[in-house]
């Protein structure tokens, strides 16, 4: 073999056993996973510059405003500010720091929300699945949908004491939202997909836990969503009642008997700081759990 041969011979094994580079494009359509990832961080990113412009757009406003009007029982964003640092540093006029009621709250809700969730669910699945009990005891439940739970704040004071008056008030607010989610959603399970299991020789317990459940459990999650919401709306005005010392609701009423608008409107921040967070959470696990579903935008 010449020398020239030897020499092309060399450089065709170098080439070989050399990785060769692939294009931008190709590179990019062999990685589906890392360049949906990319996606989703870029979609988030936008969304976090979006909402953080709007938000100081509306204090903007809402500071000018106050100027503008000029009255103590007006104030802006500065005032409920510093409002806020002297209650999280110094407490308030009984030495309880916000901590100390953001939690008393938040227990409450949780407590409440948690055992409306437990017995909502299994209810509502029980009554979608077999209509004629739903049916023939709709006499008894619909009319307590309507009664609201602000209704029920007398009888709780009376017949109730500490965490287990909260508890039924969040509850009746919370269990309907999740018990009507779970009943109207096991009518859209697909027969089909019933009748598959059973040709197959599926049990029943089967056919609940991997058919009807699962198509159940995207309007669960959002009852859960609303029914987060009225657990919010039940506490405030259940501790607004009086008869305790935490609470943010509380804490709200009696700065509103001095007349403190500031450290008033602080506990109004809170707490939709502390939903908006709580959501979040629900948010995140529906993502999680339903990434099948199909997203329409316009």
């Amino acid at each position: 073999m010449s020398a020239s041969n030897e020499a092309e011979a060399g450089s065709l094994q170098v080439v070989a056993g050399a990785p060769t580079a692939l294009p931008t494009g190709v590179a990019a359509s062999l990685s589906p996973v890392a360049s949906a990832r990319q996606t989703r961080l870029t979609g988030a990113l936008v969304s976090l510059a979006w909402n953080a412009l709007v938000l100081l757009i509306v204090l903007a406003g809402w500071q000018i405003l106050t100027i503008l009007i000029n009255s103590r029982f007006f104030p802006g964003p500065i005032a409920i500010f510093w409002a806020f640092v002297d209650l999280a540093v110094n407490g308030d006029t009984g030495g309880r720091t916000l901590w100390d009621h953001s939690w008393a709250s938040v227990q409450r809700v949780l407590i409440g929300f948690g055992l409306a969730v437990v017995a909502g669910v299994p209810l509502g699945l029980l009554m979608g699945l077999y209509p004629r009990v739903y049916t023939n005891s709709r006499v008894v439940l619909e009319p307590f949908r309507f009664i609201p739970p602000i209704a029920w704040i007398p009888l709780a004071i009376i017949f109730f004491s500490g965490m287990t008056r909260f508890a039924f008030l969040i509850f009746l607010g919370a269990f309907f939202p999740v018990f009507t989610a779970a009943l109207v959603g096991v009518a859209r399970v697909e027969p089909i997909h019933r009748k598959v299991g059973l040709v197959y020789g599926a049990s029943k317990g089967w056919i609940l836990a991997h058919v009807v459940f699962p198509t159940v459990l995207p309007d669960i999650l959002g009852g859960m969503r609303v029914g987060l919401g009225a657990a919010w709306l039940t506490i405030v005005a259940a501790e607004l009642a009086g008869g305790i010392s935490l609470g943010l609701g509380r804490m709200m009423s009696n700065y509103a008997e001095l007349v403190q608008v500031p450290q008033v409107v602080v506990g109004m921040v809170l707490i939709g700081m502390l939903g908006l967070v709580m959501n979040e959470v629900l948010l995140v696990v529906e993502k999680r759990l339903f990434r099948w579903r199909w997203q329409v935008s316009l």
